[in-house]
């Protein structure tokens, strides 16, 4: 643990050296337009102490990774009524396809790829205007992180709407085999402005600790959640990805196409990565080379 500085000092510098940074999401205007070569990793110990290296204190689109926490609180909501609406299991293929969808009868593989995000929002939303299960989910997070100083970005949620066909075309398969509760628009109007919330890696990190099994973290999550929220975001997590990022990181881990990743080593550490450019699964590609990186320096796998 003394070490963790120099060594997320050694990571960052190696990444900028390496610059293999990807592209940006093209598809969200507000994304397509951000600089890839950024990089930023910070790690929240048990005991307190934050230690980060790169630009930990920009804000960026959560995007995806909002996807743990709108879990944690429709779970907190309702339960395990929601598996019997979206599934468990790795899904294969990207994270917006529709291919599955239809084979399974309209229920989503799991709560991370859009199909099951968009299920597990609009089992959030249980009737409610949309505003309150964004200040549901949104109020959650800012316990986590213990700060009120995160908000959502407007403009990107605007700018997903406008085009976000392949959601909108989701929600209405969905919708047709009567997987969505509510009407079409408002589950994806509430689901646009959830991943459009915006922090920073360091506030991303403090969040995870509920999830990390700290005590003395925010009690904003069970504990059988916490094994719950950490075994999905193993197995699903990166989407069709989930597989290569278990083998070369070994850790529960949630990505997003902002570039963030939010990664957990059990009683250990909660951990935030962000770098803007994507690989080809959609997951960071800088990111989750960082997190390689630092998971076989410290040996914090699980396996």
């Amino acid at each position: 643990m003394s070490d963790l500085r120099p060594l997320l000092e050694d990571i960052t510098d190696r990444i900028y050296r390496e610059a293999d940074w990807g592209q940006p999401a093209q598809y969200i205007r507000e994304l397509a337009e951000v600089d890839p070569s950024q990089f930023a990793i910070c790690v929240c110990t048990e005991d307190g102490r934050m230690i980060s290296a790169g630009l930990a204190e920009r804000r960026f689109s959560i995007q995806s990774v909002s996807k743990v926490f709108a879990l944690m609180a429709t779970l907190g909501r309702i339960g395990g009524q929601l598996w019997s609406r979206v599934g468990r299991e790795p899904s294969g293929t990207s994270f917006d396809s529709v291919v599955l969808l239809e084979s399974e009868r309209g229920r989503p593989r799991n709560p991370f790829v859009n199909a099951g995000a968009l299920v597990t929002t609009d089992a959030l939303l249980s009737g409610r205007e949309p505003k309150l299960a964004l200040a549901e989910v949104l109020s959650l997070v800012r316990a986590a992180a213990e700060d009120d100083d995160i908000h959502m970005n407007a403009k990107v949620a605007k700018s997903e709407e406008r085009t976000g066909s392949r959601n909108k075309a989701l929600a209405h398969y969905l919708a047709s085999f009567g997987n969505l509760i509510n009407p079409p628009e408002m589950t994806l109007g509430t689901y646009f402005h959830q991943c459009a919330i915006e922090m920073t890696t360091s506030q991303l990190a403090r969040a995870g600790r509920c999830l990390a099994g700290f005590e003395g973290a925010p009690s904003v999550v069970s504990t059988l959640n916490v094994r719950r929220v950490n075994a999905l975001m193993m197995t699903c997590g990166h989407y069709d990805g989930s597989g290569d990022f278990a083998f070369q990181v070994g850790l529960p881990g949630k990505s997003g196409v902002g570039g963030g990743i939010l990664i957990i080593a059990p009683k250990v550490a909660s951990i935030a990565i962000w770098s803007p450019g994507l690989n080809d699964y959609g997951n960071s590609k800088a990111g989750t080379r960082a997190a390689a990186l630092l998971s076989q320096a410290t040996g914090w796998s699980v396996f």
